[in-house]
């Protein structure tokens, strides 16, 4: 029978008196979710902690506060996109260029626009990832920044490649991209294209973005076929090949008593 999750944590290296409650019970939190699991309700993630529900109700709303855990319409938790993206960090620090800076810089330079990686958010999506146009004058969003889902090119294509129902939609699958033209601000213009994560499963939208006075669609078009291959590029650097955890050994958080 597979232990609960408190029963298979180990001691780090760092002494037990050293250790943060609030923050080992957090940590506690995130690694009862299984790989494939959707949600879990507050009972069973007290029952695989062991924890009183009301100590894990308040550890799970402060991480989704942080954007680690999201509640689902039926009340269950799952994981969110802060710890997505934290995944993502973890794999591109193994690569001394940092892969996805690389690819959205290169995708900067060879289109001399400026483009950034969405995520959802949500009912949200959230920019993890910028490079600006070469150019004294910026006319862009910040890395963190949370923007509506229902318009520009990047809220486009996250909510079509979501499964959204509607010819709207569907037509944006077909296609595989999308582009906006003052949607989001009228002063601005982009095109973008999915990125796909493990098992081909959205992870996000990769756009390049201008002002409708130097971008009409035509231009926006012209990107494409770079903006695909840094997709491509994009879910290499995001997913690659399993890792062993057999060569990690167990560095798991032991619960506090």
């Amino acid at each position: 029978m597979a232990l609960r999750s408190a029963e298979r944590y180990r001691a780090p290296m760092t002494p037990a008196r050293d250790n943060v409650n609030a923050v080992t019970r957090a940590l506690a939190v995130l690694d009862a979710f299984g790989a494939h699991e959707q949600g879990m309700s507050l009972a069973e993630l007290s029952r695989r902690l062991a924890m009183g529900k009301p100590t894990v109700l308040r550890t799970a709303r402060t991480l989704a506060r942080a954007g680690y855990l999201v509640q689902m319409d039926d009340r269950r938790w799952r994981l969110g996109p802060a710890a997505g993206w934290l995944g993502v960090r973890y794999q591109s620090s193994f690569d001394a260029n940092n892969a996805i800076d690389l690819v959205l810089r290169r995708l900067a330079g060879a289109t001399r626009e400026s483009v950034a990686l969405f995520v959802i958010d949500g009912s949200s999506r959230t920019c993890v990832a910028r490079v600006d146009r070469p150019s004294l004058t910026r006319h862009h969003i910040r890395a963190g920044e949370m923007l509506p889902l229902d318009r520009g090119a990047s809220g486009r294509i996250l909510t079509a490649f979501s499964g959204e129902p509607g010819a709207f939609y569907e037509s944006i699958r077909r296609r595989g991209f999308y582009v906006s033209i003052g949607e989001r601000d009228r002063t601005m213009a982009s095109i973008a294209v999915p990125v796909r994560g493990a098992r081909r499963r959205l992870f996000g939208a990769v756009c390049v973005s201008g002002t409708v006075d130097r971008l009409d669609s035509n231009d926006l078009l012209r990107h494409l076929p770079r903006l695909q291959a840094a997709a491509t590029q994009l879910t290499r650097a995001i997913a690659p090949p399993p890792v062993d955890l057999g060569t990690l050994g167990d560095q798991r958080w032991r619960l506090p008593a």
